[in-house]
């Protein structure tokens, strides 16, 4: 179960990836060129914030079953010289959430702004934030912090 529940996780992560960068685009063109907030400018950042909620749910069910977070807990002060169990333990799981809460909060301040530049420019700037975030907690192959392959 935890390896089925890995892989989702680790595909998924490449949904949220497209989707941000796919809304940061429709935000910036939108932003820029004045062009009107329409219904499919709203289901892409609807969707673009589901997705990284399904995201997230996948992560939790991965995190309560990690052998290296298990490892984490059950030996904190030994695991937080080890890098990998505490990349895993505390810094993934805090920045991911975190990058979750301003995707959140982007997502529900552009649909509630007036103007539809308010819309796309609220839209661009949370989202790059957490896009930010997002980049800096994916344990990437070239990642001195946790090193993992592109799919799992």
């Amino acid at each position: 179960m935890y390896q089925t529940l890995l892989s989702g996780h680790s595909f998924i992560r490449w949904l949220v990836l497209l989707s941000l960068l796919y809304s940061m685009y429709i935000a910036y063109k939108g932003y820029s060129q004045k062009l009107p907030f329409t219904k499919k400018d709203n289901l892409i950042r609807h969707w673009t914030a589901t997705i990284a909620h399904i995201q997230l749910l996948f992560g939790i069910l991965v995190y309560m079953q990690s052998p290296i977070v298990k490892y984490f807990w059950r030996n904190y002060k030994d695991a937080f010289l080890n890098l990998d169990a505490s990349f895993f333990g505390i810094i993934h799981i805090f920045l991911m959430l975190t990058a979750i809460v301003f995707i959140t909060i982007g997502s529900a301040l552009a649909k509630r702004k007036l103007s539809d530049e308010q819309k796309f420019r609220t839209m661009f700037l949370w989202f790059s934030i957490a896009l930010i975030i997002i980049f800096i907690a994916i344990p990437w192959p070239f990642s001195p912090l946790a090193s993992r392959p592109y799919f799992r």
